[in-house]
């Protein structure tokens, strides 16, 4: 059961990161899976965005968002790049 708390917990861990390089991995289905690099724009009380970088002239810069409860449903992943070049992921509770 999905909890207040969780939730909570998790947006502000999301929070304190903002602005930092993250690796996002997002689950697309049946063994399908997308993971880009980007940076993590914001937080509002029931998304947070994040800004993809481009791919070689494959795909543009895009903004897209996911919902805390995908974080907690493992339905996205991600992992915080700090300064000292070492990653944390945010987890869920």
């Amino acid at each position: 059961m999905i909890k207040a708390n969780d939730i909570s917990r998790i947006k502000s861990g999301l929070s304190d990161h903002i602005g930092r390089k993250v690796q996002l991995t997002a689950k697309r289905g049946r063994k399908k899976a997308l993971v880009r690099m980007g940076v993590l724009e914001s937080t509002y009380p029931s998304i947070f965005t994040v800004k993809l970088d481009a791919v070689e002239n494959i795909r543009p810069e895009r903004v897209v968002s996911f919902s805390y409860a995908d974080i907690l449903t493992h339905a996205v992943e991600i992992n915080v790049f700090g300064e000292s070049n070492t990653d944390t992921a945010v987890e869920p509770a």
